[in-house]
């Protein structure tokens, strides 16, 4: 299967006082389209920071990242901005919903970015909401909704697009057992029936279990990788 993500001897240091801090130590990886990758590992191993290079939301200290055939390492701000945009689709730990608006418009904020239409925004974000089962809570606001029901209103945000590649930071970290087998059955059903390839930070085995494989960090560097059975 071909590649969709590919970094090659990857780094990440950060600048703290006179201190340097190397986060990432020359990372060769490769994800290939249509995968569901867990990203395990101890705190301070470097998975966020992993999974914010390959999402495009930080630039590498050295190395290369290719995503989709594209060198995102060499864009500027601006087109990076706008590469996320077109293929990347975020899901966070605390959701990030806007508070005074409905389901269906906070799906519609990534689509105010297009050239689409008000209409086609709305009918787009009622597909979204269809896949992730809260069509018939697009009016609801998020203070009337649970946790994972906001959560699948992320989702349906980070879809909403078509976006190559979902990048997933804890999704489940902050709901229960039930909300968060729901969530990553969920996730799992994007990328097996959708065929949505997704990288997804974890602290959770049951929850890495969900994906095709796990990737262990430990201390910035690629330790193990196990594949799981289908």
């Amino acid at each position: 299967m071909a590649s969709l993500v590919s970094t090659r001897n990857l780094t990440k240091t950060y600048q703290r006082g006179p201190e340097k801090i190397e986060v990432l130590h020359g990372i060769d990886l490769e994800i290939a389209k249509g995968d569901f990758i867990a990203l395990m590992g101890p705190s301070g191993s470097g998975k966020s920071t992993l999974l914010n290079l390959i999402g495009g939301l930080d630039n590498p200290s050295s190395g290369e990242i290719e995503v989709g055939g594209e060198r995102i390492d060499r864009m500027s701000a601006g087109q990076l901005s706008q590469w996320r945009s077109d293929h990347v689709g975020f899901v966070f730990q605390f959701y990030n919903l806007m508070p005074m608006l409905s389901a269906q418009r906070n799906v519609e904020l990534p689509l105010l970015l297009t050239h689409l239409g008000a209409a086609q925004r709305k009918r787009n974000a009622e597909i979204a909401l269809t896949l992730v089962g809260l069509a018939d809570r697009r009016s609801h606001k998020p203070n009337e909704l649970s946790g994972g029901q906001q959560q699948r209103v992320a989702i349906a945000r980070a879809i909403v697009s078509d976006p190559t590649l979902l990048i997933c930071d804890e999704p489940t970290g902050d709901l229960d057992r039930q909300s968060a087998e729901e969530i990553l059955g969920l996730l799992q059903t994007l990328n097996r029936e959708h065929d949505k390839t997704i990288v997804m930070v974890t602290h959770d085995p049951k929850a890495a279990e969900y994906a095709s494989h796990t990737l262990h960090l430990d201390k910035g560097t690629l330790v193990e990788q196990v594949q799981h059975a289908a």
